[in-house]
């Protein structure tokens, strides 16, 4: 019996502005696995993201998650996105309201669960990122990984099979980068998850990814394991492994540049 893959991407072509930015994207993501994609600044990464949550529908190709064509109809549409949690670049935190109250909106917002239920939950989701501690806490008494934590936490409410960080390392020092790495990946593990991180912290993501896929100039141009990504000798993945500026990977380029402001669209 064949399982299908918690992602698939075929023939996809993605738009913005009237410019397209990633083209002929084919790609499989295994469930239960954790799948870097990584790419320079302005590469589409973040446009990546808006087709998997629907947000930006292709101009060719499709878009499945767990087997399912991400739909344009926006009741389906809001019946998928509930399956999947995502960490927002930003956090998206609340600043009126406590951590407990953060990662209760979700639950309140898409369940009828009494309150003593919502309780326990949020207790539980807190306790999933080590901030049980935190619970009464504002956003602004929140150092910058304890807030990621907290957003985490809430992404995690509705427990959703998929989860997509977007840069969940930026504004974070190396110890708190490490600790929330290492935390997508034991949670992967322990809550049966399959992972999307997106990211250009190759360093930091490489060692709790699976699979990893580099976007550059427009479209995929690897994809594989890390220690296939690491060994390596192409010439557009050498030069962003090593940060190199020059290379086939034009930073200069209108075309670079282009989708550099498709991607901030």
């Amino acid at each position: 019996m064949s399982i299908d893959p918690a992602v698939r991407l075929s023939g996809v072509r993605l738009d913005r502005g009237g410019r397209t930015v990633l083209d002929g994207l084919d790609l499989v993501v295994p469930p239960g696995s954790v799948t870097a994609v990584l790419g320079p600044s302005g590469s589409g990464k973040s446009t990546l993201l808006a087709a998997l949550t629907g947000e930006l529908a292709p101009a060719a190709g499709t878009v499945e998650v767990f087997g399912q064509r991400v739909p344009r109809d926006q009741r389906a549409l809001l019946a998928l996105r509930k399956g999947v949690g995502v960490l927002l670049q930003g956090n998206g935190l609340l600043t009126d309201l406590t951590s407990t109250e953060n990662v209760a909106l979700p639950l309140r917002t898409h369940t009828d669960l009494p309150d003593a239920v919502i309780a326990r939950l949020v207790a539980m989701k807190l306790h999933a990122v080590g901030l049980r501690a935190a619970a009464d806490l504002y956003p602004r008494e929140l150092s910058g990984g304890m807030a990621r934590r907290v957003a985490l936490a809430r992404a995690l409410a509705l427990d959703p099979p998929l989860m997509v960080y977007d840069e969940p390392l930026t504004g974070l020092d190396p110890i708190a980068s490490g600790v929330v790495m290492a935390l997508v990946r034991r949670l992967n593990q322990t809550l049966g998850l399959t992972s999307i991180v997106v990211t250009h912290h190759v360093h930091e993501t490489l060692p709790v990814a699976d699979r990893a896929i580099v976007i550059a100039n427009g479209r995929i141009v690897f994809s594989g394991t890390p220690a296939e990504l690491e060994a390596s000798e192409d010439p557009l993945v050498r030069q962003f492994l090593r940060g190199e500026p020059d290379g086939p990977i034009a930073f200069d380029s209108g075309a670079f540049n282009g989708a550099a402001r498709a991607e901030a669209a």
